[in-house]
């Protein structure tokens, strides 16, 4: 992927960063959103805002954690519009067929019904824990790439000592959230007690 980027061929690089991170992504907007094709939108927003945003990525994290704080954003202004316009269409086919093929490969995951209660727990937390769990638990970030995704004045290059602080409140804040989660887990009889 850098060396793409290195020779200015951003399409290849976008095909290579959907290719390794596309189904985790476009299922964490169908999550985020709550709703397969909001998330389906954000992830074709995304995967726009890839391409038009490599040429200036400077590689101060990782790709994946880059990926996911544009994700952020793309679910946020998919959140915001009261109407869904329909994403713009990326102006290379190769990317755009990537896009549309991630979409149809992803398959939904077959649900128990103690997932579904556990969902059904987790729904019920404010929105910030439950991303919070989902970057952590679900996707396996480390707390350094958390702090960058779900802080802004952080993933904008904000001092190491402001980064860090928040990265110890994630942490505390991740282990209030699991405490939480065990006690409803409890109360449902998901647990013993």
């Amino acid at each position: 992927m850098r060396d793409a980027c290195a020779a200015g061929d951003v399409n290849l690089a976008t095909t290579l960063l959907l290719e390794a991170y596309g189904p985790e992504l476009l299922g964490f907007l169908r999550w985020l959103l709550r709703d397969p094709v909001r998330g389906d939108e954000a992830f074709s927003d995304l995967a726009l805002d890839v391409w038009r945003g490599l040429p200036g990525f400077d590689w101060r994290c990782s790709g994946r954690t880059w990926l996911y704080v544009l994700a952020r954003r793309a679910a946020a202004r998919v959140a915001r519009a009261q109407r869904g316009s329909g994403a713009l269409p990326l102006t290379d086919s190769v990317v755009s067929d990537v896009v549309q093929r991630l979409r149809t490969e992803t398959a939904p995951h077959l649900r128990t019904d103690i997932k579904n209660e556990v969902r059904r727990l987790r729904d019920s937390l404010p929105e910030e824990d439950q991303v919070l769990l989902v970057l952590r638990v679900d996707r396996g970030l480390s707390w350094r790439e958390i702090s960058l995704v779900m802080g802004e004045d952080a993933a904008e290059g904000a001092d190491e000592e402001a980064r860090v602080t928040l990265e110890a409140r994630l942490r505390k804040r991740f282990q209030l959230v699991k405490e939480r989660l065990r006690e409803l887990a409890e109360e449902a009889g998901l647990l013993p007690r």
